[in-house]
């Protein structure tokens, strides 16, 4: 058989996703989805190397969630605040005292910022409510942490990224990618009340693609997912013994605009994070996995 031709047990969900080897590192990697997409890659053979500003979480998430043993390996690494620029290459600096070459970046450290709720057709009242809810500092940090550090941490770590495909390296190039979690809300035309938090998801979702284009030349593959409703600290405001965030289905519910009527589960998250981890073919994609939220709410 050529090299482009596979027989039937290469589709065997565990040589598709086999990701045995792979080194990983997730920012915010120690609630919601963080850690998600960290359970996803260590229980497949990952070694996942998480990082977020409380060191608390971290080493929680790692002690309550370490996979069986012959699996991947989850590792808390140093204390980082993505909006510090100087925190970044300390990082980079920490992992690469532990490893030649990182196979995936996951850019997931975000906030949620200001709530205003645009309700009313008077333009007095719609006014007043968002001039006196909202400053533009509120602005700045938001886009601060999920746009601009996005792409500082990115750039952080473009030579542990390339090192996956020096000459002696095993792999090809592509193989190396960033994962950066952007939301449904940056596609939607619904501001949901938070104009900000809605504009920096998009800027995110750009800033995806250009860098696809960009890194592409350097064999580095950049795509989004854009998480709906899923368990997380910004969801539900909190976390508990397990560092894990929970949901009710009445309240998802209530936003009358989720078709599956549910939130999303945390496998479907890793079922993703997986797929843009291991297929190199895939670059720029920006994947909605959202329960039809877009279908219902203008966006697409």
């Amino acid at each position: 058989m050529g090299p482009t031709m596979s027989e039937t047990h290469d589709f065997s969900a565990q040589n598709l996703f086999n990701i045995k080897g792979f080194v990983a590192v997730v920012t915010g990697g120690g609630t919601g989805i963080g850690l998600m997409a960290t359970q996803a890659l260590a229980a497949n053979g990952a070694k996942v190397y998480i990082t977020g500003r409380r060191m608390e979480a971290l080493k929680n998430a790692t002690k309550e969630h370490q996979p069986a043993s012959g699996e991947g390996q989850i590792i808390p690494i140093g204390l980082c605040d993505v909006t510090k620029k100087e925190d970044l290459p300390r990082l980079a600096d920490e992992v690469a005292q532990k490893e030649k070459a990182i196979h995936l970046l996951v850019c997931n450290a975000g906030i949620s910022g200001p709530k205003a709720e645009p309700k009313h057709e008077d333009a007095e009242d719609l006014r007043s409510r968002l001039w006196d809810n909202e400053e533009t500092s509120d602005w700045q940090n938001n886009y601060q942490t999920n746009v601009t550090a996005v792409y500082f941490t990115t750039v952080a770590f473009l030579l542990l990224l390339q090192a996956t495909m020096r000459p002696k390296g095993p792999l090809e190039p592509y193989s190396a990618s960033v994962l950066t979690i952007s939301s449904m809300s940056g596609i939607m035309r619904h501001a949901q009340g938070h104009f900000s938090y809605n504009t920096a998801k998009g800027a995110i979702i750009h800033l995806t693609k250009l860098m696809s284009a960009e890194f592409q030349k350097a064999g580095i593959r950049v795509n989004s997912i854009a998480p709906g409703y899923f368990p997380s600290e910004m969801t539900a405001k909190e976390s508990d013994d397990w560092q894990k965030s929970h949901v009710s289905e009445e309240k998802i519910q209530e936003k009358n605009h989720v078709p599956f009527a549910r939130p999303g589960r945390e496998v479907e998250m890793g079922m993703s994070v997986l797929y843009l981890a291991k297929n190199q073919y895939v670059n720029g994609e920006i994947i909605a996995v959202d329960g039809g939220v877009l279908n219902v709410v203008a966006g697409r």
